[in-house]
C-alpha cells in the first residue's frame, strides 16, 4: 500500500521592510499645502459673494414677489400663482413694449457692431496720434446717458430739431420723430449707437491687435489688398470677440431704459406708447397707476426668460459657426 508523505510547510516570508518613515509635515508645510489648494477659491469667492447678494438674491426674491398680489403701498398680499403672468401677457401694452424693445434692439445692435469693427480697423492702421484717436472714440461712453438723451431729444425735436433743419436744407420733409413708430425707434437707436459704439470699438481693437502680423505680410506677398485682408483675415480671427460683443449688446439692448425714458418730457414712451420698452412697462406697472409689484415682477421674469432664450440661440449659433469654421480649416 502506497503512502504519501505530508507536505512540508514552507517558512513564512519575512515581513517587508517598511523603510524609513516619512518625516511628519511641519505646520509651515501644511499651511503651504492649504494655500495651494484654497487660494484659487478664495480669489474668486468675492465675486460669487457679491453676485449672490446683488444678482442671485434679487432674481429669487423677484420670483417670490411675482406669484403674490403685491402692492407698492399695501405690501404683500395673498398667493396668486401664475395669475400675474397671465394678466401681463393678456395686456396689449405688453405686446407693444415687446415689439418696441426688439425693434430698437435690432436698429441699435446690428449697425453698432458693424461700425465698431470698421472703426477698430481704422484705428489699427498706422495713424498719427493713435492714443488720441483711441481715447476719442471712448468719450461718448463716459457721458451720462441722461445727458445724451436730453441732447438727442432736442436734436430730434419735431418742430425745432437740428436733424429736421438739416433735412429741410436738402429738400426733405420734416420727420415726426416723436409720433411715428419707426422714426422714434431710429432716433433712440442713434443714442444707443452714439454711446456704445466706442466701447465696443476698443474691445474689437484689442482683439485685432492680437492677430499675428505674419498673416498680413503673407497676404501682401500674395497680392491681397486691404479689403481682402480685412474680410479674409481680420473678420475670421475676430469671431470670438464679435460673438462676445453681440451677446453683451443683446443683454444691454433688451434692458434699455434711460434713452427711451428721457426721449420726451413725459417719460411714458409716447402718447400711444410707440417707443415704450419692456423695462419702461415694468416701471409703469410697479410705480405707475397700478402700483402692482407682482405684475412688475412677472414682467421682470418674462424679460429674464427672453434674454436667456436669446442667449441660448446665440450659443447654438456660436457652436454652429465654430464647427463650420473648423471643418473649413480641415479641408
Amino acid at each position: 500500500m502506497a503512502t504519501t508523505a505530508p507536505a512540508r510547510r514552507l517558512p513564512a516570508p519575512p515581513p517587508a521592510d517598511p523603510g524609513p518613515r516619512a518625516p511628519r509635515a511641519t505646520l509651515r508645510q501644511r499651511l503651504a499645502r492649504w494655500d495651494v489648494r484654497l487660494s484659487p477659491y478664495l480669489y474668486v469667492a468675492p465675486f460669487f459673494l457679491v453676485f449672490a447678494v446683488a444678482g442671485l438674491f434679487p432674481i429669487v426674491y423677484t420670483a417670490y414677489v411675482s406669484v403674490h398680489d403685491w402692492h407698492l403701498i399695501g405690501g404683500q398680499g395673498e398667493f396668486v400663482g401664475l395669475q400675474n403672468f397671465v394678466d401681463v401677457l393678456q395686456q396689449p401694452r405688453f405686446r407693444t413694449a415687446l415689439r418696441n424693445t426688439f425693434s430698437i434692439f435690432l436698429l441699435s445692435s446690428v449697425p453698432q457692431v458693424a461700425m465698431a469693427i470698421a472703426l477698430a480697423a481704422v484705428l489699427d492702421a498706422n495713424l498719427r496720434a493713435k492714443t488720441f484717436w483711441r481715447m476719442g472714440v471712448l468719450l461718448p461712453y463716459v457721458v451720462a446717458p441722461v445727458a445724451v438723451s436730453l441732447i438727442f431729444s432736442k436734436m430730434f425735436a419735431d418742430q425745432s430739431g437740428l436733424i429736421n433743419a438739416l433735412l429741410a436744407g436738402v429738400g426733405v420733409e420734416p420727420i415726426r420723430w416723436h409720433s411715428d413708430v419707426l422714426a422714434s425707434h431710429v432716433a433712440i437707436a442713434s443714442m444707443v449707437n452714439f454711446r456704445w459704439t466706442g466701447y465696443n470699438t476698443l474691445i474689437a481693437l484689442a482683439a485685432m491687435q492680437a492677430v499675428p502680423r505674419e498673416l498680413y505680410e503673407a497676404a501682401v506677398i500674395d497680392g491681397a489688398g486691404r479689403l481682402r485682408q480685412f474680410f479674409s483675415i481680420t473678420v475670421p480671427m475676430l469671431r470670438p470677440t464679435i460673438i462676445f460683443i453681440v451677446i453683451t449688446s443683446t443683454i444691454g439692448g433688451l434692458q434699455i431704459f434711460d434713452e427711451p425714458r428721457m426721449f420726451d418730457q413725459m417719460g411714458l414712451g409716447g402718447a400711444d406708447r410707440q417707443w415704450m420698452t419692456l423695462t419702461m412697462y415694468l416701471y409703469e406697472l410697479g410705480w405707475g397707476a397700478q402700483k402692482s409689484f407682482g405684475r412688475a415682477s412677472a414682467v421682470a421674469w418674462l424679460l429674464f426668460l427672453i434674454i436667456v432664450l436669446i442667449g441660448l440661440v446665440n450659443f447654438a449659433l456660436t457652436r454652429r459657426i465654430a464647427s463650420s469654421g473648423g471643418k473649413g480649416g480641415q479641408r
